[in-house]
């Protein structure tokens, strides 16, 4: 059998689209030949949008949307079918993490913000793209789970909750899905270089960043580029029969 990634005709809605590793995922698919509905918050939505679709090919729509406004989720779920009229495949990329001195003194704030984005957002846009998806008897669905999926974590208990729940969600959702066609599966990243992590590249940060080092196998922080690989495996058809599965890609850190 053999197995392409080809995407022509495919159309793609990613969140957080405009971040590191959503921007990285979008530019890939559209080079593949998807068309692509980048959602994000980001001022500089457009501007990555032209980025992408400056080698030509299909179109890269912006839809402009805050994560923690419900409305404005459905609101811009519409806005995407409305522009590719239909959905393939949906990347639930976008995500935030908020860190407290201790879980004790953690903030309502804090908590009920990462939820909203993380899992909420996450559980939205799964449920209203797989009402399309269904209709076709097609979808691919591919949430952002994380190496708190798996563990606790220090500090951060909204986001290792969250994580966990979008792990547990994404076999719930296959559960269902699977046998219409329609497969849900997750990578969780490890430590991976983004603007949103800053510190660890800094003076006062380089002691902790050789503690993480040392037990990644690899040697090394991943690249935004490094999570492409498998997005693009669970949205081909050489996953068609990979679902409910949450992926670590770590550099091997969940194998110490």
């Amino acid at each position: 059998m053999t197995y392409t990634f080809d995407m022509t005709g495919k159309r793609a809605i990613i969140t957080g689209g405009a971040g590191d590793i959503g921007s990285a995922i979008a530019r890939e698919m559209h080079r593949l030949g998807a068309e692509i509905a980048i959602v994000d918050v980001s001022r500089n939505i457009m501007e990555k949008c032209r980025e992408i679709e400056s080698d030509g090919g299909a179109p890269v729509h912006g839809i402009t949307a805050n994560l923690l406004d419900r409305g404005d989720v459905r609101k811009a779920f519409q806005e995407c079918l409305d522009a590719m009229h239909g959905v393939d495949i949906l990347v639930n990329a976008a995500g935030i993490c908020r860190r407290g001195e201790s879980s004790e003194e953690f903030s309502e704030k804090d908590w009920d913000e990462v939820l909203e984005i993380n899992l909420t957002g996450t559980f939205l846009f799964s449920q209203m793209a797989g009402k399309e998806m269904l209709k076709n008897g097609f979808g691919r669905i591919i949430n952002f789970a994380s190496m708190n999926s798996f563990f606790g974590g220090l500090q951060i208990p909204s986001y290792a909750a969250s994580k966990g729940a979008v792990s547990l969600i994404t076999k719930s959702l296959s559960n269902e899905w699977a046998s219409k066609g329609v497969t849900v599966n997750a990578v969780a990243p490890g430590y991976i270089a983004t603007q949103l992590n800053p510190f660890y590249r800094t003076p006062a940060g380089a002691e902790q960043n050789k503690i993480i080092v040392s037990r990644i196998p690899a040697g090394r922080w991943g690249k935004p580029e490094d999570i492409v690989g498998p997005v693009l495996f669970f949205a081909s058809p050489a996953a068609d029969y990979v679902t409910g599965v949450t992926l670590p890609v770590d550099g091997g850190y969940m194998g110490r």
